[in-house]
């Protein structure tokens, strides 16, 4: 009866160890330390991928008796391609433990779940969005997982490097108010020769539209009369060449 939990125990300690020999890319994780069969992940979106600058936190719930059954798998944080706080269906989680390996290790299974998220596959726990709405997601992860005290407490590292993202973006946007702000200021001291070059460009197109209207009434008078006289001349020859027929007869 007790040789299963220090079996699960002793191996979770040596899968700790080969990680932090060994880290898994983009992939951090850390497992609570009142109660090592939970982990807590952070995935740090690729750089080819619509996931890039997120940080996407998550657990795996191991049981005892692992490595013989393999763990739940969770995902906290929004990201567009896993519906949150639901137990994932993948070959590594507890879904299929017909498929399940006891020689797989955390880092496996971190690293078939980072394969399995860069994919598009349908699966129980997975849902659709756009490339726009993750990338939307991976800008609002920085903030969501701050409010985290677990992965705040767990992940002081990544909490760093994610303050001073938070810091350089409130940079640049109060740099781009302060040049919204001054273009404003420059858009309100022209605003009166501005209105005045509208007024003057507004008559100009009035005054160009009524010299093409008469333009148009001239020739369009011109053209009437050509009209009638070259139909005059036709009347004329004609009757001219019928009264010197009669005349030959």
């Amino acid at each position: 009866m007790t040789n299963q939990k220090p079996t699960a125990t002793s191996r979770l300690k040596q899968d700790y160890m080969r990680l932090k020999r060994d880290p898994v890319p983009y992939i951090t994780a850390e497992p609570l330390p009142s109660n090592i069969l939970e982990w807590h992940y952070v995935i740090k979106g690729p750089e080819d991928s619509p996931y890039h600058g997120g940080y996407y936190h998550g657990t795996l719930l191991f049981t005892k008796e692992f490595p013989f059954k393999p763990p739940s798998i969770y995902m906290v944080t929004p990201n567009g391609r896993f519906k949150t706080n639901k137990r994932l269906c993948l070959s590594i989680s507890d879904f299929h433990p017909d498929t399940w390996n006891p020689a797989w290790s955390v880092a496996t299974i971190l690293t078939g779940l980072l394969s399995f998220m860069l994919e598009t596959t349908p699966t129980l726990g997975s849902c659709e969005s756009t490339t726009y709405e993750k990338r939307k997601y991976a800008r609002q992860s920085l903030e969501f997982n701050m409010k985290n005290e677990v992965f705040c407490e767990l992940f002081p590292e990544v909490c760093e490097e994610i303050n001073e993202r938070l810091a350089k973006i409130e940079e640049h946007r109060k740099q781009n108010a302060a040049n919204n702000n001054t273009s404003s200021a420059a858009n309100g001291t022209a605003g009166g020769s501005g209105t005045a070059a509208e007024g003057l460009e507004a008559e100009s197109v009035e005054g160009n539209a009524l010299s093409n209207t008469d333009d148009s009434n001239i020739w369009h008078s011109l053209y009437t009369n050509l009209i009638v006289l070259i139909g005059f001349v036709i009347f004329a020859l004609i009757v001219h060449y019928v009264i010197k027929s009669m005349n030959i007869e």
